[in-house]
């Protein structure tokens, strides 16, 4: 997902979400040379230095975590000497426990970001260290890992200044589906959304002691997750991420305000999801639940949106262990050439702190996770333990005891390797979408918004986003009268977004012609 992800995503989102697959990638070559040279040089002059990293990303800590960070520390012993202090934070708190951090000036080397988290507004803050030069002399592996497509589409102001974490120019997203209690009760596999609420129908009439379905919050909230198989006018959140007001459709270049002018398809989802909750096929406590997926794996729901293609293996063992359920993932994705559109955007980012005193060392530990080797055993484990091999581009997970989270700090398209239990219609999709020419470019293609001047109302915005978009989106409270009352108090900030969101993608798009 995207994970996003989409967590909600974005994601996730997520979200997501947006990578490619590519061998070639000019930035890369034009810097591997002398790159290279000088990572060895500068390893062998500190090698007698050690360094302690401290990187903070979401998710829980997997069981084996230590065992495997003991190995690649082992690995670097004589030569980089870096010890890591990897922090994990809630998904749920992600967003506010990196905002402080930063903010306080704590010593943290290389953050997870996102523009679903806070990724333009901490750009804007100048809390993180543009990497062009420092790629280019100590990453060259981080950058032959990453097409040239990818790289320019996920500059800000025309900088490098984060990391893009994807493996595919679209984030797959898809609804977890029991299926051990379709079958039981002679449901159809599900094709569509109607047989989807059709299939929670069945499961409130005859399942009382489990939900129907269970959502997310913000990118994950139910009615926001509809826009991800939108195909009529392909509507998607701006660059500052969801709030339920501000959305791109068409693929026109314009920014559509939902206070000035409702779009009914968007009220459709909005009314629908209100439907879904008065009539008891959503969860009753949707909102004070932290973890949707959590509960979600401990068998307290039917159905549940989330991030990737395919039913991830982590999740498929802890629903059989809970309640020996079983889960296969249901999504509406087009497989048409030219049906989905891309902005090239990756949706997970990893970002190198302002205030780091370990910047080159940071480059350069993460030039090392992108030699293969190093790769997998941070990606998936210890070979022969938790994973092994299944040729070059797969693996088969042989425990439980480490979490699958590339995502978080170092996924890249060339090195990504796919879970052979997902099955052969998911890793179609999967390699499907690391295609660029099956996708529609955006005309938003390679635009930043640069949130500086609007920093304030954005952050306003983040707020009252939390208080009303996902009560509203998830169906809790009567929209109009919830919608009204955002609007009320958010209205203002968002026209100023608005303004000047419009302003710098029409500067873009001029140039662009």
């Amino acid at each position: 997902m995207k994970k996003w992800i989409s967590l909600g995503l974005t994601a996730v989102t997520v979200m997501a979400v947006l990578a490619g697959c590519s061998n070639g990638d000019k930035v890369a070559e034009s810097a591997t040379s002398s790159a290279a040279t000088n990572t060895q040089q500068s390893s062998a002059v500190k090698k007698n230095e050690p360094a302690t990293l401290k990187i903070m990303i979401p998710g829980d800590r997997p069981k084996d975590f230590d065992t495997v960070i003991a190995e690649a520390e082992k690995r670097m012993s004589g030569t980089l000497n870096v010890k890591l202090n990897v922090v994990f934070v809630p998904f749920s708190d992600i967003t506010q426990k990196t905002q402080v951090t930063l903010a306080s000036g704590e010593d943290v080397d290389l953050v997870f970001d996102a523009p679903w988290v806070h990724l333009s507004q901490m750009v804007a803050g100048n809390y993180y260290e543009p990497l062009g030069d420092l790629l280019k002399q100590y990453g060259p592996d981080i950058l032959k890992a990453r097409s040239e497509q990818l790289w320019n589409s996920n500059k800000y102001n025309g900088k490098i200044m984060a990391i893009p974490l994807t493996n595919s120019y679209f984030q797959g997203r898809v609804f977890y589906v029991r299926k051990d209690l379709r079958e039981k009760y002679g449901v159809a596999p599900i094709k569509t959304y109607d047989d989807l609420i059709n299939y929670a129908k069945v499961i409130k009439e005859k399942e009382t002691n489990i939900a129907p379905i269970i959502a997310g919050k913000g990118a994950m909230g139910w009615a926001n997750f509809r826009k991800l198989f939108d195909y009529d006018s392909h509507i998607d959140d701006t660059q500052i991420g969801t709030n339920g007001v501000l959305f791109l459709k068409n693929n026109d270049g314009k920014v559509y305000n939902m206070f000035d002018q409702m779009d009914p398809t968007v009220w459709n989802w909005i009314t629908d999801v209100r439907k879904l909750y008065t009539d008891k096929l959503m969860y009753q406590d949707v909102l004070s639940v932290k973890d949707a997926k959590a509960e979600y794996k401990a068998g307290k729901a039917a159905i549940i949106n989330a991030n990737d293609f395919g039913v991830n293996a982590d999740d498929a063992a802890a629903v059989k262990k809970s309640v020996n359920g079983e889960i296969e993932a249901v999504t509406l994705f087009k497989q048409e050439k030219g049906a989905n559109v891309s902005t090239f955007q990756a949706w997970n980012f990893l970002a190198l702190t302002h205030v780091s005193k370990n910047k080159e060392r940071a480059i350069q530990f993460l030039n090392w996770t992108q030699q293969k080797d190093n790769y997998d055993l941070l990606a998936y484990g210890i070979k022969g333990k938790n994973w092994e091999p299944v040729g070059d581009d797969q693996y088969k997970k042989l425990d439980n005891d480490y979490a699958w989270f590339p995502y978080a700090w170092l996924w890249n398209p060339t090195m990504d390797r796919y879970d052979q239990s997902l099955g052969a219609e998911t890793i179609v999709l999967n390699k499907y979408t690391a295609v660029s020419e099956n996708f529609t470019p955006s005309k938003l293609a390679g635009f930043t918004f640069d949130s500086a001047s609007v920093a304030n109302e954005v952050a306003q915005l983040n707020t009252l986003r939390d208080k009303y978009m996902d009560p509203i989106f998830n169906g809790v409270v009567d929209p109009q009268t919830y919608w009204d009352k955002y609007k009320a108090e958010a209205s203002s900030a968002v026209k100023k977004i608005q303004t000047e969101m419009q302003k710098q993608i029409d500067a873009f798009l001029s140039v662009k012609k």
